[in-house]
C-alpha cells in the first residue's frame, strides 16, 4: 500500500496495533471491574502533564506519563476514602486534571495550537519516542496481566473475598491503576484525548457481549481493537480526518454490528431450539450477557480452576 511507504504511517501502524491489543485487554478488565470510566479520567489528567511540560520545558511525553501515575494513585486513596460513593474518586480526579489542563493551557497560549493533536490524535505525532514508550508499556502490560490474571479476575467480583484469600488487594488495585494510566497516556497521540477510552472501552463492550469466558473476551477484544484500528488509520490517511474519530467511529460500528448479529441468533435460537431455557429466560429477563459469561469464581484457591454452569453443565473457567 502507497501509505506505507511513509515512515510517520508506519510507526503509526505499528503503534495502534501494540496500543490496540494491550488497551483491548486492560478494557476488558475495567468492564469486569465496572470502572470503564476510569480511562476517560486519566487521559485528562494526563492531558494536564502535558500542559505542564509544555509549559515548563520538560518532554510532554513523559509529563503525561507521570502525570497518569500520579492520577492512578490518587484515585485509589480517593476511593477508598469514598467506599459507599467509588465513582466520586473519578469525578474528582477528571475535575482537577481537565481544570489544571485547561489553565496551563491558557498560560501559554503558543501551545494551543500544538494540542489539537493531543486532543483528537495525529498520525505524525507518533515519533520515535512515543513508539518507544509505547513498546515499553505494551511489555509491562503484558506481563502484569499474564502474571496476575487469576487475582485479577477474582477481584472483579469480589475483592473482600479476594482478600481473605491471601491476595494484596490494595497493592494489586494500586498498580491496576498505574498500569491503566500508562497505558491511557501512551494511547493519547494516536486517538487523543477525547477518545482514549473509545479504544480502551468498545472493544471490551463487544467481546463482554459475544464471548462465553474470559479467555474467549480477551482474544474477541484484541482482534477486534486491531481491525479497528488499523481500519481507522487507512480511512484517516484516505479521507484526511483525525485517526481518533475516524477510529472511534469504526469501532461503534463494530459493536453495533456485533450487537445485532447476536440479537438476531438469539431470536433464531429461540424460534429453532426451545430446549435451553436457562439461557432463553436470561434473555427474556433483560440480564447482562456478562453475567452470563463470566460468573462467579467458586473455590477458594487461585490454582483451581474455578467451575461454572452454562445451562445445566459445569465448565472450567479458563483463566
Amino acid at each position: 500500500m502507497e501509505m506505507l511507504h511513509y515512515d510517520f504511517m508506519q510507526r503509526a501502524f505499528c503503534a495502534g496495533g501494540i496500543i490496540a491489543l494491550v488497551a483491548s485487554v486492560l478494557g476488558v478488565h475495567l468492564m469486569l471491574r465496572r470502572q470503564a470510566l476510569m480511562a476517560d479520567m486519566l487521559s485528562h489528567v494526563s492531558l494536564a502533564g502535558v500542559a505542564a511540560g509544555a509549559y515548563l520545558g520538560w518532554n510532554p511525553s513523559y509529563a503525561g506519563f507521570a502525570a497518569a501515575a500520579a492520577g492512578a494513585i490518587a484515585v485509589e486513596y480517593i476511593r477508598r476514602s469514598y467506599r459507599a460513593y467509588s465513582e466520586m474518586s473519578i469525578a474528582i480526579i477528571m475535575i482537577g486534571g481537565l481544570s489544571s489542563a485547561v489553565v496551563l493551557m491558557g498560560l501559554n497560549k503558543g501551545i494551543n495550537k500544538s494540542f489539537s493533536s493531543y486532543l483528537f490524535g495525529s498520525v505524525v505525532a507518533v515519533n520515535e519516542t512515543e513508539l518507544m514508550l509505547m513498546l515499553g508499556t505494551a511489555a509491562v502490560g503484558a506481563i502484569f496481566f499474564i502474571l496476575l490474571r487469576r487475582p485479577l479476575y477474582q477481584m472483579a467480583f469480589d475483592e473482600e473475598t479476594a482478600q481473605t484469600n491471601g491476595i494484596p488487594v490494595r497493592l494489586i488495585s494500586m498498580l491496576f491503576s498505574m498500569v491503566t494510566g500508562m497505558i491511557v497516556a501512551a494511547a493519547m497521540p494516536l486517538v487523543g484525548v477525547l477518545l482514549v477510552s473509545a479504544l480502551i472501552v468498545l472493544p471490551a463492550a463487544l467481546a463482554v457481549r459475544l464471548a462465553r469466558s474470559f479467555a474467549a473476551a480477551l482474544i474477541i477484544a484484541m482482534l477486534v481493537g486491531v481491525a479497528g484500528v488499523f481500519t481507522g488509520l487507512t480511512a484517516s490517511y484516505e479521507l484526511g480526518t483525525p485517526p481518533g474519530g475516524t477510529i472511534a467511529l469504526f469501532l461503534l460500528a463494530l459493536l453495533l454490528i456485533g450487537i445485532v448479529l447476536k440479537k438476531i441468533s438469539v431470536i433464531a435460537g429461540k424460534l429453532g431450539n426451545r430446549q435451553n431455557r436457562t439461557i432463553i429466560n436470561h434473555h427474556q429477563t433483560g440480564q447482562v450477557a456478562m453475567q452470563d459469561a463470566f460468573p462467579r469464581m467458586k473455590g477458594n484457591k487461585l490454582d483451581a480452576p474455578a467451575t461454572h454452569t452454562h445451562g445445566g453443565t459445569e465448565n472450567e473457567s479458563y483463566v
